[in-house]
Parts: structure tokens; sequence; C-alpha cells
């Protein structure tokens, strides 16, 4: 699911969601400067999402639908993004109070001085695969050698197939890689390239497998690329420091309405597909079936939302490396574990 353009049937949902967006900007109440919920009062917090509502998403609409939210005093209205550049630049420029975004896009907008933090993981894992169909789909990564791979044109996953090569003894121009822009499926499907790096193994691999495409999903992270995670929900550093206790009761009540999904996938997924009505129903809940255990740490002694510094430093150093960034970061100042479940002050209730 990199980056593609919506489908038409999408089309009229995300110009509604970009005019709402639009009309919002200068209209938010803004929360009390310590982050509080002043007299009771409900907070309304902006939430620029990264892509048009999908299975990723699935736990937001149903801590919308499920009360979650609400009963912590939070008022959280999904927007969808003009561009995949947009959501940070939104929550930067202060036209958003939180943006779900990948964490390398994060780690490449704070090495240009971007003062932005994230507070929680969506997705645990790595979506990104190698994929291909078919009879002569690729079944490991030596394989590729003299095969024609389709790629969006990433820069940081044009380093992950470097990655991928290396890591197989296959030389770089051993393969032919072809910019496909976000066209992954039909170009395989229209044989123009015989393998993909860029789709998702939870979304396209997903409906590829049920329209029988026989789809061999290789994931990166098991290729030679570094785990990271492929979506996480972001800030403005200076509202982690100021607005702490919003941003707790939002992370906590997210992963209600997570643990909703995880309970009753075939009703928690009503609220998404009343926001995105170009979705099919049952392709949506085998999407979010397959995203449940990246949705959760695998240690189920860590709360939802954490995150691993360990894991971010060598995903950074790795960038670094690739001279993806400039500056060899310190993953510990582009996150924090403060605000979810169990590691602070519990949200109040009433």
């Amino acid at each position: 699911m990199t980056r593609r353009p919506p489908t038409p049937a999408l089309l009229l949902g995300l110009l509604a969601a970009l005019a709402l967006l639009t009309s919002a900007c200068g209209e938010r109440e803004q929360p009390a400067a310590d982050g509080s919920a002043s007299a009771g009062a409900v907070e309304k917090l902006d939430l620029v999402l990264d892509y048009v509502p999908n299975a990723d998403h699935a736990g937001i609409y149903a801590a919308i639908d499920s009360g979650a939210f609400a009963d912590v005093k939070l008022d959280v209205t999904p927007r969808v993004p003009s561009d995949p550049a947009a959501p940070l630049r939104l929550l930067e420029a202060g036209r958003a109070d939180l943006a779900i975004t990948y964490e390398p896009e994060l780690l490449l907008a704070r090495d240009k001085g971007a003062d932005l933090v994230a507070i929680a993981a969506l997705v645990q894992k790595p979506l990104t695969s190698v994929m291909s169909i078919g009879k002569d789909a690729i079944k490991r990564p030596q394989d590729l050698k003299g095969k024609r791979i389709g790629t969006a044109g990433i820069p940081y996953q044009d380093a992950y197939l470097k990655a991928i090569l290396a890591k197989a003894g296959v030389e770089e121009n051993d393969v032919k890689k072809v910019d496909v822009g976000f066209n992954l499926v039909p170009a395989m499907e229209s044989k123009r390239v015989d393998a993909t790096l860029g789709a998702f193994w939870n979304v396209e691999g997903v409906d590829l497998q049920r329209r029988d495409r026989k789809p061999s999903v290789l994931r990166v992270e098991e290729l030679g690329v570094p785990t990271y995670q492929e979506l996480v929900v972001v800030v403005r550093q200076e509202d982690a420091r100021d607005k702490g206790e919003v941003l707790r009761r939002f992370v906590q009540a997210l992963g209600r309405g997570h643990a909703a999904v995880r309970d009753n996938p075939e009703q928690a997924i009503e609220p998404l597909l009343k926001a995105s009505k170009g979705l099919d129903r049952e392709l949506t809940l085998a999407q979010v079936k397959a995203t449940l255990p990246a949705f959760f740490p695998e240690d189920q002694d860590q709360p939802f939302g954490w995150m691993e510094e360990r894991e971010w430093l060598a995903y950074a150093q790795w960038m670094f490396r690739n001279r993806l960034v400039t500056q060899r970061a310190d993953p510990g100042n582009a996150l924090t574990t403060e605000f979810l479940p169990g590691e602070g002050p519990q949200p109040s209730e009433g």
C-alpha cells in the first residue's frame, strides 16, 4: 500500500475529507496550556491520517464509535491528507494536533529540523514487502537475479532493495529496477515487472490472495532490512512537553479501540466502512484480521503503542549508513513512551 493514489470509489470521500480539513483550520479549540481538560470540557483533536481510511486505521474508528475517546473527554476527528507528505507538514504548521506517519518519514523529517516526536506505534512491524504473483513468483530473494523489480521510487525503499540484494548475494546490476509509481499491483498483473518492492502484505497481499493470484510475499525485515514500526502517532515536541495529560488520554483510548477490534473484528470494522464508502466489507475484514498481530507488541507485557528504542537506534543507524539522513540522530529524542498505558499517570475519569 505504498502511497498509491485513491481509487475512484474513494475519491469523493477523500475530497470531502479534505474540504473538512480546510474548513477546520483555525477553528479548533485549543487545550489548556497544561494539557488538562478544564472544567470537564471536551478536547477537540484533529488527527491527520497517513492515507485514506483502510485496515490500518480500524482501531482509530473503533475508538471513536465505541465511545473510548468520548469516555476520556476527547473529540477526535480523523482527516485525510492531500498527499503522503502532508501529515507532518500540517502538524508542523499547527494545523493538526496529531498525525499518523511512517517511522522512516519521521526520522527523515527530524533530520531536516522538524521538532516532532512519536508517542505511540500504530503498526508494530514493517508492512512493506517484496511481492510477486503467479507460477513464476519469487520464492526467495536470490531469485531476484535477472528479474525486473517494480518500485515506487521512494528513496528509503530503494535502499531496502540494495540491502536485500546484498544479503542475497545478488549484484545490483543483475536486476532491472523499474519505477512504476503507485501502480505496483497493476505492474505485476500486466507482467511489466516480475516482482515489486513496496506493496503491503496486509493490504495488497491479502487482496491478491483473495483473488487467487497466488502471491508470494517476502517481508523486508526478514531479508536484510532492520525492523521498524510502519506507522506511528506523532505530535509536536512542545505538545509532548505541555499537553501530556491530553496525549495520555488519547493513546490509552486508542488502545481500547484496538482491543475492541481484536475482540470482535466483524463488528469493530463497521465504523471504518462507514468512514470510507468504497471499502469492500469482506476484503476489509480479511485485511484487518491479517493486521491484528501487528497492532500489538509481541511481548504481551508491553502496553499498546510500545516503541523499542534499541530498534529505533538500529534503524536510524542503518539510515545514516545508507546516506538517507545526514546526522547520527539520537532516536531517544524521536520517541517517547511516557503516554502509553501503565507508563505514567492514568487518565482521569468523568
